[in-house]
């Protein structure tokens, strides 16, 4: 157990300075934007006085390192700023962020279950034809853009003028599960299709190398042939110790695809984080796109820690590194 919290106080250790490193740059990076909150925020037609006094006012005029620690301050509080039409932007990311975790996550569920099971059975049939065909379609997976594969999925199965599906290509209003689910899987299956077939195309490859490698250790061979039966010696070991590889990947992987659902998101039109920093953009209010940035850096560092922890629970050698 002492090993097991030593780990844990590592990653907790790093955090404070991953967070700092992070901020700093989406920080210093914004603020070279060349649109001034003043205008954004009091309109075209403001006087020079009025604009002098909004900046006095929201301290833009201070350093840049004094306006960080601001910034700092307000964050360790759960405050991102203000948009320049005066709303919060922690309320605009808390209703934006649990749709674009909701579909990453999703999307990166039906990608684990896929890889696993294609990485598996390619392992098993190693150099056979269900081998050869498993990896035929993980790099056509891989070579899958998930932004155009979004546009054909929307053609082929979306209810637009044409089409024969009736999945909605376009999500005016974003239905929760608990108010109905089967409005919020049709809601969300293409998007979270389109995230999932390039992700199972990495994972099935990391999958299937991770147990050819396994499964050519001594101790594989030697259960086996002290009686053990196959099927209970992959389920039982191998699988698990090559689970330590596609963890390392499936913690890249989810930030990757928390990036990519940005994109999905403003294809499909849901009102995630996508949306607001489209938003952000659209109307050149840096504070947005800031918090935007901030936020889903910060959620990257976070899942990268838990997979550190889960390497724990998957491999008790782990524990002693």
């Amino acid at each position: 157990m002492s090993t097991l919290l030593r780990l844990i106080g590592r990653r907790l250790v790093a955090l404070p300075v991953m967070v700092l490193g992070v901020t700093l740059l989406v920080f210093v990076v914004m603020s070279f934007s060349p649109s001034d909150p003043a205008r954004l925020a009091l309109g075209e037609a403001a006087s020079a006085q009025a604009l002098e006094q909004y900046r006095i006012a929201h301290h833009l005029n201070d350093p840049l390192l004094v306006r960080y620690w601001n910034y700092l301050v307000g964050l360790a509080h759960g405050s991102l700023g203000e948009a320049s039409h005066g709303d919060r932007i922690s309320d605009m990311v808390a209703a934006a962020f649990p749709i674009t975790l909701q579909l990453t996550f999703i999307g990166i569920a039906l990608a684990v279950v896929a890889a696993t099971v294609l990485g598996v059975v390619a392992a098993l049939h190693r150099d056979r034809w269900p081998d050869q065909v498993i990896r035929v379609v993980s790099i056509l997976c891989l070579a899958t853009p998930s932004f155009w594969l979004a546009l054909l999925l929307i053609q082929w199965f979306g209810d637009i003028p044409g089409a024969t599906g009736t999945f909605p290509s376009v999500v005016t209003t974003w239905v929760p599960f608990s108010q109905d689910p089967a409005a919020y899987v049709r809601q969300i299956c293409l998007p979270a299709l389109a995230i999932a077939v390039p992700n199972t195309g990495t994972l099935t490859r990391v999958v299937r190398t991770a147990m050819v490698e396994e499964l050519d250790r001594d101790y594989v061979r030697t259960a086996i042939g002290a009686g053990i039966p196959r099927r209970v010696v992959i389920a039982r070991n191998v699988l698990r110790n090559a689970l330590i590889t596609p963890l390392t990947v499936l913690g890249l992987r989810l930030g990757y695809a928390m990036g990519g659902a940005v994109v999905i998101e403003i294809i499909f039109n849901i009102q995630g984080m996508g949306q607001l920093i489209f938003k952000g953009i659209k109307d050149s209010d840096v504070n947005i796109v800031q918090g935007v940035s901030i936020t889903v850096a910060l959620a990257f560092i976070i899942i990268n820690i838990v997979v550190d922890m889960l390497y724990v629970l998957v491999n008790p050698r782990i524990r002693s590194v």
